[in-house]
């Protein structure tokens, strides 16, 4: 399988399964074999702003930062949007960024059980140190 027929069968299968449209889309240049999966930026309107009383630029650390609907797209994924890709993948958490697939087979053959629901059969694992 090729990564644009990958890429349509990812995004295929989160929709049929969701009912939402998804982004899939991916990487450029010495990214290209890699795919990223998220909310649409129209979706993507979520962002960080320091707590009361933290001044404007607080450490980093969820403590010191509220996530707040920024209301401009191609921001971070909210947490409603953050929780179903993470069910529909079956996996414990997602980034506000998705989730990225790196380009190897054994993590492509995972990712598709995981759009399709199904257990996955292979299981990707790092190729590098």
């Amino acid at each position: 399988m090729d990564r644009d027929e990958f890429i349509k069968t990812i995004k295929a299968n989160l929709q049929k399964r969701s009912g939402k449209v998804w982004s899939v889309t991916g990487g450029k240049g010495t990214a290209w074999g890699w795919v990223k999966i998220t909310a649409p930026p129209a979706r993507c309107t979520w962002g960080h702003r320091p707590k009361d009383g933290m001044g404007e630029c607080p450490p980093p650390g969820k403590e010191y930062w509220d996530a707040y609907d920024t209301g401009k797209p191609g921001r971070g994924m909210s947490p409603g949007d953050k929780a179903e890709l993470a069910r529909l993948l079956g996996l414990d958490r997602v980034s506000e960024q998705g989730k990225k697939v790196p380009p190897q087979n054994d993590y492509w053959a995972e990712y598709l059980d995981r759009a399709a629901g199904r257990t996955p059969t292979r299981t990707g694992t790092p190729e590098w140190d």
